[in-house]
Order: C-alpha cells, then structure tokens, then sequence
C-alpha cells in the first residue's frame, strides 16, 4: 500500500502508522452447504503466526519471528529446510528479528515494553548476551539497514527530540553512533544511496493524499524536493539504484493509481517506469542490482513482480498454492529469494526460491495440524452500490453451513485507518467466526485505499457520515442475500474500525444488533489532542481529514460517540489494551462508563500487558473467546439485555 497520513490507525508502518487494522482473507466462495468440524478459539490459536526474514552470511540459515511459544521470539530455519531453532526465550515482551549481521551469526531484532510501541534496536551476541543499541526510556528506534559495505548500518530515532526521527549510522566496529541527519521539520526516511552521498524523505502536505519527495545532499548540506507540484498529490520515496545514480519513487500524478518513475540524479529529469491498473505498493532492487523487484495491490490481493533489472523481463516464480506471494527477500548473492505465502485457508508460511534451480522449498507449517483446511472458508470479492451510487467494494466469507434454509448471522467487520483496506488472506478471528456459523462482510468504505485516490479521499471530512453510511448499506446487502438473517446482522471492528462501530451505535442505533469495538476512538477531541509526538509529521493532514481540535470543537464533538452515548441500545463489547498509546484506555472507560450508567448492556475486556493490538496468544484466546461468546449471547441467540461486564 502507498505510504499516507492514514497509516497513523494502524500499525503497517510505526512511524507514519495510528490505528490498528483488522486484516481479512480472501479465496473463492463455496458453492454448496455441507457440514464442518467445528473448532475452538485454543484450537485456532495453536495456529502459528511467522514474519520476517534475514539470511545469514553464509545463506544456510533465514532469520524469522514466530510466536509458536505464545508470544513472539526470534528464530532461525535452514535454507534446506528442517526444524527451526529458536534463539531468544522472551516470556514477556514479544520479540521481532531484524537481520543477521553481514559476516557472523550475531544478530538485531527489536521490542517494545507491553506494548508501548517505543522500540529499541538490540543486538544478540555470538555468547546469547543481549546489548540495547539505542537506549533511552521514551526513545523509539527504527532499523534502516545496511550500509553497502556493510561495516555499518543506518538507523532513527527520537531520542533528541519526540517529535523527529534523526537519523544515525552506527559502525559495528565499535557501535558507535553518527549523526547524518538532524530532522527539525518532520520528514519520513525513504532511503539512503549505497555511496552514502543522498538520503531521500517524504514531507507530507496538508491533506491524505499530498506528499513531496526530498533528496538531501551530505555533502552539499542541500535538500531539494524533487516533486514540486500543485494540488494534491501523492509522492512515496522508494530506493536508489545500486549505482547510485537515480532514485524510485512512486507517485499517483496525473493518475488515479501509484505507479512507479525514476529521477536521474545527474540530470534531474524523471521519467515514467512501471505502471499497473491499481496501486503499485513498492518496488525496490536486490543488493547488486540484478533484480527489481514490485509489488501491486491488485482488488485486495497483493502481486509480485521480479524482473531482471538489465532487460526488463520477467522472472518465472514458482508455482504455488492458492495466496498471496509477501515479505519478498533477495539473498546478497541473489541466487535466493525468501518470500511467504498466506492464502484464505492456509496462514503465511516462510519458503525459499532458488533462482537456478526454480525450486521452492517451505519452511514452516503454521496451521494447526488439528484444523482440516477444507472446513475454512475462502473469500469472495463482492461489490454494491452505496446510498449515492458510489461503488463499495468488499471481502466476503459465507459459512459452508449457510443457505436459504439455514440463515447465518452476519457481522460486518471495519478495518482500521483512516484510510486502511481489507483485504484477501488468513485471519484466525475471521476463519474462527464463520466456522462457528457467522457470516463475515469486510467492508472496504470510501475513504479505503487501494481502489484510487477518489475514492481514499472521498471520505476527508465526513467521518461519522458517509464512511457510516456505506457500512449501513453493506448491512442492507447482506439483508438481501438469502442465506443471511437479515434481523441478525451486527458490527465489529479495531482501532479506526471500533470507532466505526461506537458510530454505528450512537448515530445509526436502530441498523445493527450488536456492536463489536476493539480499541476504538470514543471521543476525537481527546485523541487527536493526544497522539503520540512523534505523529507530528501527519499531524496537520489528519487534522484536515478527521477535524482540527482547536479551530472544529464542535464539529469533533458531534463526530464523537461518547458524547452521543445516550442514544446508544444495542449490546456492545468494548475490547482494549492498557498500554495503548494511539487510542488511550480513557477513549474506552468513559465509553462504558456512560452506557452503564444507563444500565445498558456493555461488556468491557482489558488486557494489561498489550497496547494497540495484540501480540500475545492467551491474549488473543481470551479476547476472539469474549467475542464469540458475546455475539452467540445476543445476535445468534438474541440474549436479554442485562448489564454485564469483565475486567
């Protein structure tokens, strides 16, 4: 997806990202019912997730992440396949690897505390000894990567100021730090040219979807934005190429889509690269320049490209399962490629691609053992026309129970954002749902990206409104469908998608059954007064897009459900981290504060150790279990509204 000031609600990228989205998977639709083997939330769970992935010096081993204990550790495969050897034992906070060193078997990998999201960037030593790099209590780090010689490697940080992200070069010979840039104005890192002369940044402008590429000159000391323009456009630094004499970027000017050009560096003139008809999400180089790889967000599934960069062709990939090829990785000699396949029924799995011999070797198996793959369910891409005529594009899972004989009920899942997309794949919440009878719609509203900048802008301004609407028509849709219960239909979603739901409830109370809300914007004015500094970047877009808080007070107020708790009557389950920096545990308290007050019917779940999001198993088991609980108590049951609630 393209870099923009709506990854701030959700956790794509830290440092432009907000709030936490609730991805969906995708497939084909089965044609007929037929009875399934149920399974339970411990089951699902027992389900690994892995990510990540770095090749070791030698490229006999790939570095990954996998929280097979229950929380993430990090991890390491051989090439050749065969039992995974796990190389940290965190029990508390989750742990992500980063990359082997370039000549050794030491390594980088990184965590936060509970979920405060300020990552450091910590080395493993040959002894198991651990070093935190980038030290500080309210510090955030993020790794950059490898200089080309590989003596030392680039990193940020806000350790001088919250608001910025300075960037460093650390030499491994003594870990040292090196000031290269000192950011006083907000900038995005895109990349760094392997001669180390020219870093590039994105400036984002006043709205979602404007935003400038800037190169900086190390030795000049000069920065020049490269993409001057008027209107709004946006602008996404990519990569330099491996000689370092132009740089990638992507843009969406004079198109609908993101699509890639490249600026020559000597003669300043830019050209037209690769375009596709959706977004192009990335594109980079392998290490010396024999492979560009790009990525397309194609009607909510991801495809890759790799083509020889000297002639342009394509490279053959292997042939796979049904799923989305991600997390693309060229090995430095670029005879390898690691990759990772995630489809509707199967989670990702971490495979190598020997280039010569075409040969694909997996090397995990993620999903349960005890999960038959044939009883999940693929996904089905679905369209409809909203309120205005605008079309809504969707995911769709339809239990293989469900017929007109056997209505199911149905939930509408909201993805995070603003401005974030469902898309196809496996999702442990979603296959858990409609295994136990649910019908799921994961609704792609205006404002969600991937289907042109028309329509991700389409929403700017009119949250609480028009988005909502769409949602109340994809409601209507499914009340059409024969084999859905159309009295049975309710809502659910995280972070931007919670606050979708407490919408739904508070301005449109009489449309959905039940309200599912996982960390949800409650009331905007306290949200956008207190996001996190280092959002300061995003901060005067998101403020265009959602409200000012010091100049649209009343406008805030009147989006904001807490303050129209009063008309909210359907059930609700409100589900929240104690450390959530993005949407504070305030948003969520005073929301069931007020509906019990009523005596409404609200049940609240909090989780101590997690933030925005969740990373930990028994975190998950107890959440997806409330959730399901709640929605067969009052909307596959049509439960009494008593108050309940658990802490």
């Amino acid at each position: 997806m393209r870099k923009n000031v709506r990854r701030p609600l959700s956790l794509s990228r830290p440092s432009v990202a907000l709030l936490f989205a609730l991805t969906l998977l995708g497939g084909a639709a089965q044609a007929q019912t037929r009875a399934v083997r149920q399974y339970t939330i411990e089951q699902f769970m027992a389900t690994t997730r892995v990510a990540g992935s770095s090749f070791s010096a030698d490229e006999k081993q790939v570095l990954f992440h996998s929280n097979k204990t229950g929380i993430f550790n990090v991890y390491s495969v051989p090439v050749a396949g065969g039992p995974a050897k796990q190389l940290t034992d965190s029990t508390k906070e989750s742990t992500y690897a980063v990359s082997y060193f370039p000549a050794d078997a030491r390594f980088i990998y990184r965590y936060d505390r509970g979920g405060n999201e300020n990552e450091h960037l910590y080395l493993r030593e040959l002894d198991g000894s651990e070093r935190d790099l980038t030290p500080g209590e309210k510090t955030k780090a993020n790794f950059i990567g490898w200089s080309f010689d590989q003596k030392s490697f680039f990193y940020s940080t806000n350790e001088r100021d919250p608001r910025f992200f300075d960037i460093y070069e650390m030499a491994i010979a003594d870990f040292k730090p090196r000031l290269v840039y000192r950011d006083e104005n907000g900038y995005d890192f895109g990349d760094i040219s392997n001669d180390k002369r020219y870093l590039a940044f994105e400036k984002h402008g006043g709205t979602s979807n404007d935003s400038d590429v800037y190169l900086y000159d190390t030795q000049t000391k000069e920065l020049k934005n490269i993409t001057e323009h008027k209107g709004d456009v946006a602008h996404s630094p990519q990569v330099f190429d491996p000689q370092s004499k132009a740089f990638y970027f992507l843009t969406d000017a004079g198109s609908e889509f993101s699509y890639v050009a490249r600026y020559d560096l000597a003669t300043g003139k830019t050209e037209v690269v690769e375009r596709a008809p959706w977004d192009v999400s990335y594109t980079y180089f392998s290490r010396n320049g024999k492979y560009r790889v790009t990525a397309v967000n194609q009607d909510a599934h991801t495809v890759i490209k790799v083509v020889d960069a000297k002639t342009g062709r394509a490279v053959a990939l292997p042939k796979l399962p049904d799923g989305d090829i991600t997390g693309v990785n060229i090995s430095d000699s670029e005879r390898l490629m690691a990759f990772y396949l995630n489809g509707d029924r199967s989670p990702s799995n971490l495979y190598v691609y020997d280039f010569a011999t075409k040969k694909a070797t997996r090397l995990t198996d993620s999903l349960n053992p005890e999960i038959n793959a044939e009883d999940l369910v693929g996904s089905q891409v679905v369209r409809f026309k909203s309120f205005d005529g605008m079309e809504i594009p969707n995911i769709l899972y339809r239990p293989h129970t469900a017929d007109a004989a056997h209505k199911a009920p149905a939930v509408l899942l909201i993805h995070g954002g603003p401005g974030g997309q469902t898309r196809t794949g496996y999702s442990a919440l979603t296959q858990y749902l409609v295994n136990h009878g649910y019908v799921v719609l994961g609704v792609n509203n205006r404002g969600s990206s991937g289907y042109g900048k028309s329509f991700f802008t389409a929403d700017d301004g009119k949250h609480g409104r028009e988005p909502l609407w769409d949602c109340v028509e994809a409601k209507r849709w499914l009340q059409k469908q024969d084999y859905v219960d159309p009295q049975r239909i309710g809502i659910a979603g995280g972070s931007y998608g919670g606050y979708m739901v407490l919408a739904a409830l508070a301005f449109k109370p009489e449309e959905f059954a039940v309200g599912v809300d996982l960390f949800g914007v409650s009331n905007w004015v306290r949200t956008l007064q207190s996001i996190p500094p280092y959002w300061e970047p995003i901060r005067k877009a998101l403020y265009k897009e959602v409200g000012d808080p010091s100049t649209q007070l009343e406008f805030l107020r009147e989006t904001s459900p807490l303050f129209h708790a009063d008309k909210i009557k359907r059930p609700l389950i409100v589900l929240q981290g104690a450390n959530d920096p993005r949407v504070i545990k305030p948003e969520s308290d005073e929301i069931v504060e007020n509906i019990r007050k009523r005596g409404g019917v609200v049940e609240y779940v909090v989780f101590d150790n997690e933030g925005h999001g969740f990373t930990k198993k028994a975190n998950e088991i107890r959440a997806y279990k409330a959730i399901l609980d709640f929605l067969d108590k009052y909307l596959k049951n049509g439960g009494a509204a008593t108050e309940t609630s658990r802490q």
